[in-house]
């Protein structure tokens, strides 16, 4: 299972929102070039990377920094946030993202997914509170289903569902097992888990999940390594000693928010 560690963009800064409040954010730091590269020198396999202001708006505000952390690591970086044409996606892919996540555009525009899947490494981010899954920055509720939307995405030709509990996420309070598990049993497509993650003991219960014979591919982490709870150096050493194999499909080259 590959680690994510995240860095939240909104205004150029490194932040993390709590339940994806934009009016409940802290600042961890003002450059995200240099956090990129903490990571991976700490053993990241992957750098999650949002910009919370596209997420919000649709514009791409953040674009130059992300293509400014993509050119200066040497792992393959995951971004999504505001993501809602072909155009924007391909823009990311130009700048060296390796995997760009759409969300909003996927409920609204499913043939996008399978348009850039033909060409490009892409995943679907599904942010739901409870069941319902929101859009615009978590903004919005979009009135469909979290396990019915996993479902419909089995042939988009999407290599990774991002899947976050909006309620669980920047409060360190633990994973949704449960839901989690419920969108292994339902699809064939690997699974990357978001928000909760507060301790070690999480991403090794993370790492123990299993239903439907499947796995979790990997585990986003924000919070928790800002504050302290533990490094990502560790958390890279904890899943790499978790007993098990464990799926990591959606890795490869080497993970909330995603509307």
């Amino acid at each position: 299972m590959d680690l994510y560690p995240a860095i939240d963009l909104l205004e150029g800064r490194c932040v993390r929102l709590y339940q994806g409040d934009y009016d409940r954010g802290t600042v961890y730091g003002d450059d995200p070039v240099a956090q990129a590269l903490a990571f991976e020198a700490e053993g990241a396999p992957w750098i999650h990377v949002v910009d919370l202001d596209a997420a919000r708006t649709g514009a791409p505000r953040n674009r130059e920094v992300v293509g400014a952390i993509a050119a200066a690591v040497d792992v393959p970086v995951q971004t999504g946030g505001g993501v809602r044409t072909a155009g924007a996606a391909r823009a990311l892919f130009d700048l060296g993202v390796a995997r760009v996540v759409l969300g909003t555009a996927a409920l609204e525009q499913p043939e996008l997914v399978a348009e850039l899947a033909a060409e490009h490494r892409v995943a679907v981010g599904l942010d739901a509170r409870g069941r319902e899954v929101a859009v615009r920055g978590w903004l919005e509720g979009s009135g469909r289903d979290l396990f019915d939307l996993v479902e419909s995405f089995a042939s988009s030709g999407a290599e990774a569902l991002v899947v976050t509990e909006i309620g669980r996420d920047g409060t360190l309070e633990g994973p949704d097992l449960v839901g989690l598990g419920e969108v292994l049993a339902r699809s064939s497509i690997p699974v990357i888990a978001s928000g909760g993650v507060g301790t070690l003991d999480d991403l090794r219960a993370l790492h123990a999940l299993r239903a439907g014979g499947r796995s979790l591919a990997g585990a986003i982490v924000g919070r928790a390594v800002y504050e302290g709870a533990f490094t990502v150096a560790a958390a890279v050493e904890t899943l790499t000693g978790a007993s098990g194999t464990g799926a990591s499909g959606a890795g490869g080259l080497g993970t909330g928010g995603s509307s």
